[in-house]
């Protein structure tokens, strides 16, 4: 399972919580998670993730290293256009406040038919808003639970 968080790089201190929140909750399920690999929400769900022992990998825009949270590092060098990438890579997508990007990101999503959960996000047709990061991570990874496409790693492997 991979979930995909999503948000903006420069975020409020509730925003950079409830990220932390959701990469703990995503490690403790067992899923890989997934992100813009850069600041803010993004650093908050992998430091969240690390916390708990879980899987991050960061999709950057560039060619740097992205923050200091991540596993795995792709640089792309490809921009906003990485945002594909990020959501195409995820079972599910859990967005945290967020900007213009977050909502590219909400719309490649919906458009693919990847669910969508939002905490403090855009409220649109499509995305299911949650209360908290505990209700958003339990309906995502429930979600992707349901899902046909939902393939849990062998015993000690990770899936990519």
């Amino acid at each position: 399972m991979q979930i995909a968080v999503i948000g903006a790089s420069d975020c409020a201190d509730e925003e950079y919580s409830t990220a932390r929140t959701i990469g703990k909750l995503v490690a403790a399920s067992g899923a890989i998670l997934v992100c813009g690999g850069l600041g803010g929400v993004m650093e908050a769900a992998c430091r969240g993730a690390r916390e708990g022992n879980g899987m991050t990998v960061g999709i950057l825009p560039d060619a740097g290293n992205g923050n200091a949270y991540l596993d795995v590092i792709i640089r792309t060098d490809l921009g906003h256009a990485r945002n594909f990438l990020v959501i195409l890579s995820a079972d599910a997508v859990i967005a945290i406040g967020g900007k213009y990007g977050t909502l590219s990101e909400i719309a490649i999503a919906l458009k693919t038919g990847r669910p969508v959960f939002s905490v403090g996000g855009w409220d649109i047709p499509g995305v299911i808003m949650c209360r908290s990061a505990e209700e958003a991570a339990t309906n995502a990874l429930s979600a992707v639970r349901r899902s046909p496409l939902c393939r849990t790693p062998p015993s000690g492997g990770v899936s990519l």
